[in-house]
């Protein structure tokens, strides 16, 4: 296996870089701030990203907790990708992950001056030191569980390619709660009014109840209570009710909606 590793200060576009230096590398796997990810998805690992203080966060990032290094390691053994791209902000950092992995001696580090503009690296650092957002070189889609709670958007570039610029990358923008920008929290109070308005604008429903929710780590589940109107059809109700709520929920908040678990308690 081929090891590369890429440098540069935090804030400076190394995330953003990575997929196009991947290709041009040949490099099917990236290791970022305590993630695997491969195939354009994330498969082993932890964010540095979600942890809630700095300190967490390096020590998520060079993979200190053993069974955090034990699950990426092995997952890299599984896989055995040909190329691996190493990210860290200095030479010391990119040792440290590959020595704590067992991994082979990086055949090349480079930096990202040598990638990258000036102009590049000073919108990048405005990014993060202005706005406090991060990039993840995965799609939104991927990281739902991953980062349920956060606020995240999606962000597209298309790639060069031996002059031809026909090839899309995706990647995602967070927010994470180790900011100096200040933390966010989402009340479940907003949660379940969210629920209860959606629920009784849908037809059939007479009235909600009751909502509550359980907030896990990966995503939500809401637990909604109604009385529906005589003589509608249940189930499809029940089904129509569950996809308003989890859609609503899902556009209004940062939250990956797991389950959204409807109970029936009587007829009007």
């Amino acid at each position: 296996m081929k090891v590369f590793g890429l440098i540069g200060k935090s804030g400076s576009g190394k995330s953003y870089q990575a997929i196009s230096l991947c290709k041009a590398l040949k490099a099917e796997s990236i290791l970022d701030d305590g993630l695997l990810i491969s195939g354009n998805s994330v498969i082993a690992g932890k964010s540095a990203k979600r942890q809630d203080t700095k300190v967490r966060a390096i020590k998520t990032a060079l993979f200190q907790e053993d069974s955090h290094r034990d699950e990426v390691a092995g997952k890299i053994q599984e896989i055995g990708p040909e190329a691996l791209l190493v990210i860290g902000t200095s030479e010391r950092m990119v040792e440290r992950i590959v020595a704590r992995l067992g991994l082979p001696e990086p055949e090349e580090l480079i930096y990202i001056e040598s990638i990258t503009t000036e102009k590049e690296r000073k919108i990048a650092e405005k990014q993060r030191h202005e706005f406090g957002k991060h990039v993840i070189p995965v799609p939104s889609v991927q990281l739902k569980k991953e980062f349920s709670g956060y606020f995240m958007h999606p962000l597209r570039m298309i790639l060069d390619i031996r002059g031809k610029r026909s090839r899309v990358a995706d990647r995602s923008v967070v927010r994470p709660a180790f900011s100096y920008k200040g933390k966010y929290t989402i009340s479940n109070r907003a949660v379940y009014d969210i629920a209860a308005i959606t629920g009784n604008a849908v037809e059939g429903v007479a009235s909600v109840l009751r909502v509550s929710a359980d907030n896990e780590e990966s995503g939500i589940v809401v637990n909604v209570a109604v009385n529906m109107e005589y003589g509608v059809k249940v189930i499809p109700v029940a089904e129509a009710l569950q996809k308003r709520i989890s859609d609503q929920i899902a556009k209004m908040t940062a939250y990956n909606v797991k389950a959204v678990n409807i109970d029936v308690k009587g007829l009007r």
